[in-house]
């Protein structure tokens, strides 16, 4: 860490944390999920920094990777929770950051997940245990009457590179990484009315590129043409023109050459709630960077 990425680091958490606010106020019964979602996006791109991921915007017992299609034609309803997910980048460098929008009578597991983001933050500092940050996400939680998702995580942040370690449980585990001056990491509970883990759906559509391959088949070449300025993040099937599309990415994830990220979901008929923020570990405790 330096001064120069340090600033970056900040400068990428303000644009996305005045943005995320911006465009939870978009989430309205009866509006268009694809619309939104295209607004959010082209407005990081006015910002002029760049979306380190797609914009995920995830629905009632989906919890991730969720984020519209070409051709959605889905509008939000009365009672849904949406969880919007923003990650924007200057030159790689990193801000990460979810908010949660209830349109029905949800609070308390909307406060459930914002209160356990709340109290891991203030347990950051040098020489604490992810495991300590984890025990304070599921007792924050679970004192409310809800589970804590224990199959996913926080994430490390790195330039162009949006998970390493350390890793952020969100249950109490004993030990886990300590944490160290300069690290920088995504802390993101999520709460839930269900199981407290999630499964794979069918639903696909964020993909990233993992390896340099041969390609020989022209509509895939196009595809890694369209991505290979995206220096491995996340894209989305939307943001790709070609028509064969539904039948190469299959293929190039075959060939290890796409990673794909289905829809994380837990089980039917249950709500998750979602907050998130990007912290930096200084000498005596952390900065936030998406407030």
């Amino acid at each position: 860490m330096n001064d120069e990425s340090f600033e970056k680091y900040v400068e990428a958490g303000a644009i996305a944390s005045r943005i995320l606010r911006e465009g939870a106020r978009g989430i309205r019964i009866g509006e268009s999920y694809f619309d939104l979602v295209e607004s959010i996006e082209s407005r990081v791109l006015e910002e002029g920094v760049s979306l380190a991921f797609p914009l995920n915007l995830s629905l009632n017992e989906d919890a991730a990777h969720d984020t519209a299609s070409p051709a959605d034609t889905r509008i939000f309803e009365r009672g849904d929770v949406a969880k919007l997910d923003l990650g924007v980048h200057i030159d790689g460098y990193i801000a990460d950051t979810a908010t949660t929008v209830d349109l029905g009578s949800n609070s308390l597991l909307l406060a459930a997940s914002e209160q356990a983001l709340e109290a891991a933050i203030r347990k950051v500092r040098p020489g604490a245990t992810s495991g300590e940050l984890g025990a304070a996400v599921q007792n924050e939680i679970e004192s409310r009457g809800y589970r804590p998702i224990a199959n996913l995580t926080g994430h490390g942040l790195d330039r162009y590179v949006l998970h390493r370690a350390p890793t952020i449980p969100n249950v109490g585990i004993n030990g886990g990484m300590v944490l160290e001056e300069g690290m920088v990491f995504a802390i993101e509970p999520f709460s839930t009315t269900g199981s407290g883990h999630v499964g794979e759906k069918s639903r696909m559509e964020i993909y990233s590129q993992i390896s340099q391959k041969p390609v020989r088949i022209p509509a895939a070449r196009a595809i890694l043409e369209t991505v290979k300025d995206r220096h491995g993040l996340p894209f989305s099937r939307r943001w790709l023109k070609e028509r064969k599309q539904d039948i190469v990415l299959p293929a190039l994830v075959r060939s290890q050459t796409l990673h794909v990220y289905p829809v994380l979901s837990d089980i039917p008929g249950s709500l998750v709630s979602q907050h998130e923020h990007t912290v930096i570990v200084t000498a005596d405790g952390c900065v936030v960077t998406t407030r």
